[in-house]
């Protein structure tokens, strides 16, 4: 029974040290350093101000002001972001980039949709980053087919 246990322990060991963990677990990084931001209604005041700001100085235009919903959504999604990636950080698995890259594929698709409903041009950078993420994530279970 020891050496099942060792042997089991060892792969574990060995996994996680695999370059597709790894790339889950960077992924997590870029999440938490991106969406942290949005978890409350004081710290998005701040990644709004300095998105517009940012947008403004790229000659994209300003950012529409915020009502009271767009604050709930966003902090709704920023507090699920949060959570996901400490979950991918911590507890990291092979299926866990399986599901990241799943969800970047329909945020992709609605940032898209929001492009082409007249959302701000500065999502054009994010949306790319998430394509980006979604397929380095979603290829090694395509290829397992």
């Amino acid at each position: 029974m020891t050496a099942v246990h060792d042997t089991t322990a060892t792969d574990t060991v060995a996994s996680q040290r695999s370059p597709y963990l790894n790339l889950v677990r960077a992924s997590a990084v870029y999440d938490l350093v991106v969406t942290a931001g949005f978890a409350t209604p004081w710290t998005l005041a701040l990644v709004h101000a300095a998105l517009d700001g940012l947008s403004g100085a790229l000659g994209l235009g300003a950012f529409p002001a915020l009502d009271p919903m767009q604050v709930l959504y966003a902090n709704l999604m920023g507090s699920v972001v949060l959570v996901w990636s400490l979950l991918r950080l911590l507890r990291t698995q092979r299926v866990h980039g399986l599901f990241d890259g799943a969800a970047r594929v329909l945020f992709s698709l609605w940032m898209a949709y929001a492009l082409a409903h007249g959302g701000p041009d500065l999502l054009w950078g994010f949306l790319a980053v998430e394509v980006a993420w979604g397929v380095v994530q979603l290829a090694p279970w395509a290829r397992r087919r």
